[in-house]
């Protein structure tokens, strides 16, 4: 009787223990899969702050990259403005320009650092030989740093217009070509403002 009863406990000891396994192995499957969902978790929000920052392609560094030093030349003339320029006007006009192209430099080189991309460096296409998007080659802006004067108000002018004209070019690519909607949306708004002011120097000259 007692060997009987033994066996019985045997059993019933062997039988808890494979039922805690069970449970066991239970709560570690489940914990697996917890901590594989944890997993996935963990990645989508990875996955959502890529997505919210745009996708961009290499026609927005190009953008960037050739209006930086582009914008950089527009500022460098503007300074000019202030000793040398005659006209109230074209003084105003120089100041409307720096004023709407600093912030748009540092935000570009903002988009830069963020893809990755180098800056481009000071004087990189400045003065440029050929007077690709209207840049200024380094003689004409020679001529311009030694006018004064009514001299001097007529060839910002004229300079500025061709610079202009560049950059609603290459803010059309952008539009045509690009795919970061921060960067079309700067597209759109030089296309608008330098359009506009191309018209207003075109007034100051006669031209109108």
């Amino acid at each position: 009787m007692y060997k009987h009863c033994s066996l019985i406990r045997r059993t019933a000891a062997v039988m808890t223990a494979g039922a805690a396994s069970l449970a066991l192995a239970a709560c570690g499957s489940s914990d697996d899969s917890s901590a594989a969902h944890d997993g996935h978790s963990t990645k989508s929000p990875t996955a959502s702050a890529s997505a919210a920052q745009g996708q961009h392609n290499t026609a927005d560094v190009a953008f960037a990259k050739g209006m930086i030093p582009h914008h950089r030349q527009a500022v460098e003339m503007a300074d000019l403005a202030p000793s040398r320029a005659e006209s109230v006007e074209v003084k105003k006009l120089a100041g409307e320009i720096k004023k709407a192209q600093d912030p748009e430099i540092k935000t570009m080189s903002g988009w830069l650092t963020s893809w990755g991309e180098q800056l481009p460096a000071e004087g990189a296409m400045d003065h440029s030989d050929h007077g690709m998007d209207g840049m200024m080659t380094a003689d004409e802006m020679d001529q311009l740093e030694k006018a004064s004067g009514k001299a001097f108000d007529t060839a910002f002018l004229e300079m500025m217009i061709k610079h202009h004209e560049g950059a609603v070019e290459m803010a059309k690519t952008e539009n045509a070509e690009g795919a970061f909607p921060e960067a079309k949306t700067m597209a759109d708004a030089i296309i608008t403002s330098q359009t506009a002011e191309i018209t207003t120097m075109n007034g100051l000259l006669g031209k109108n």
